[in-house]
C-alpha cells in the first residue's frame, strides 16, 4: 500500500479520494508550518508527498526520501522546492495552475478597489467611533475608471485581472516576457517596458513567480518612478518588492496606497507596515476560497495518484 505524507491539513477531499484508492495516508496535524526535522522524519518512507509552499524542501531533505516518487505542490508557485535536484533523483514534482486564477485574480480587483476607496480607513473609523457624520471631504478617494491598470506578469491571473478591470472602465498595459495576443485583441492592452509601465500606470498590479530573475525587481530604483498618486498591488510574492524602500514611499506618501497579500518573511510581517494607514495587509488568502483550495487539493491527490499508477501527471513542472 502506497504511504503519502501530507504536510498540512487540507481539505477533506484530499484524504477522502487518497483512501479511496486505498492509499495509506499520514496528515501533520499541528495547526502550523512543519519544520525541515519534522519533514524529514515524517516523510522519509513516504512514495508521495503533497507539500505546500511554506515547505522548504531542499537537497537535504530530498536526500532523505527513501521511496519518494512525487511531490504534489499545493500552490501554483514551487519555489520552495529544489526542482533541478529533484529531477536528479527522479522526483515528480507537480503544482496546482489554473485552478486558483480567477480567486486570486478577484482578491486582486477587491484590494484595488479598497485601496482606492479607502475601505479599511473607514471600517476602522466606524468601529473607533471616530466617524462624527458625513463630510464633503471625508476620506476622499479616487476614482479607477478611466485610469490606467499596469499589469506585471501576464500570465493566467494577470490576464484575468485586465479582464476584470476593464469592466470597470479601466485601460490596461503590461509588462511580460512575450506579447499576450489575446489581452491585446480582447481589452486593446499594449506591451510595454518595465520603466513605462511603472511610470505610466495608475495602478501597478504584479503578478510574477518568484525566481532570481524577478526577487527584488521592484527596488528603490524602480519604485521612485511611481507616480504619487498611484496604487501598488501585490498578490504574487513579496519577495518581489523592495519593502523597506515601499514602506518609506507610503509613509511619506508618494504614493497613494498599497494592497498586499504576500510579504519577504511571511509570517513575520514588517511591523512599519502595522503603522501606515494607507496600506491594506491581507494574510496570504489569494486562493481561500472553499471552493478554490477543494479544487486545488483534488488536482493535487490527482497528480500524486497518477504517478504512483505509472501514469502521467496532470500538472507536472520536473
Amino acid at each position: 500500500m502506497p504511504k503519502i505524507f501530507i504536510t498540512r491539513t487540507l481539505p477533506k477531499i484530499a484524504e477522502e479520494i487518497l483512501h479511496k484508492h486505498h492509499f495509506e495516508v499520514t496528515t501533520f496535524s499541528k495547526n502550523r508550518s512543519i519544520t525541515k526535522r519534522e519533514l524529514i522524519k515524517e516523510a522519509s518512507d513516504a512514495d508521495g508527498i503533497i507539500s505546500l509552499l511554506t515547505d522548504p524542501i531542499d537537497k537535504d531533505v530530498i536526500d532523505n526520501l527513501k521511496c519518494c516518487k512525487v511531490i504534489a505542490n499545493y500552490a501554483v508557485g514551487y519555489n520552495n522546492i529544489d526542482t533541478n535536484y529533484a529531477r536528479k533523483k527522479n522526483i515528480i514534482v507537480t503544482n496546482t495552475p489554473d485552478i486558483l486564477t480567477d480567486a486570486t485574480a478577484d482578491l486582486t480587483l477587491t484590494l484595488i478597489l479598497s485601496c482606492a476607496r479607502r475601505l479599511v480607513e473607514g471600517d476602522k473609523m466606524i468601529r473607533t467611533n471616530k466617524f462624527k457624520g458625513w463630510s464633503p471631504n471625508l476620506l476622499l478617494g479616487t476614482d479607477i475608471n478611466n485610469k490606467i491598470l499596469g499589469v506585471i506578469g501576464a500570465g493566467r491571473i494577470g490576464s484575468a485581472v485586465i479582464k476584470r478591470a476593464s469592466a470597470f472602465g479601466m485601460k490596461s498595459i503590461y509588462y511580460n516576457r512575450s506579447r499576450n495576443l489575446e489581452i491585446e485583441n480582447l481589452y486593446s492592452s499594449k506591451k510595454v517596458s518595465l520603466d513605462y509601465l511603472l511610470k505610466n500606470s495608475d495602478v501597478i498590479s504584479i503578478h510574477l513567480p518568484l525566481n532570481p530573475g524577478t526577487k527584488n525587481l521592484l527596488n528603490k530604483e524602480k519604485l521612485s518612478l511611481l507616480k504619487n498618486h498611484s496604487i501598488l498591488i501585490n498578490t504574487a510574492r513579496g519577495e518581489i518588492i523592495d519593502e523597506n524602500h515601499l514602506i518609506q514611499l507610503l509613509k511619506m506618501k508618494k504614493i497613494f496606497a498599497a494592497g498586499l497579500d504576500v510579504y519577504v518573511n511571511e509570517p513575520n510581517i514588517n511591523i512599519k507596515f502595522l503603522k501606515l494607514s494607507n496600506v491594506i495587509l491581507a494574510p496570504h488568502i489569494g486562493s481561500a476560497t472553499i471552493e478554490t483550495r477543494s479544487k486545488m487539493a483534488e488536482l493535487a491527490v490527482k497528480n500524486v495518484i497518477n504517478v504512483l499508477k505509472g501514469k502521467k501527471p496532470l500538472t507536472p513542472v520536473v
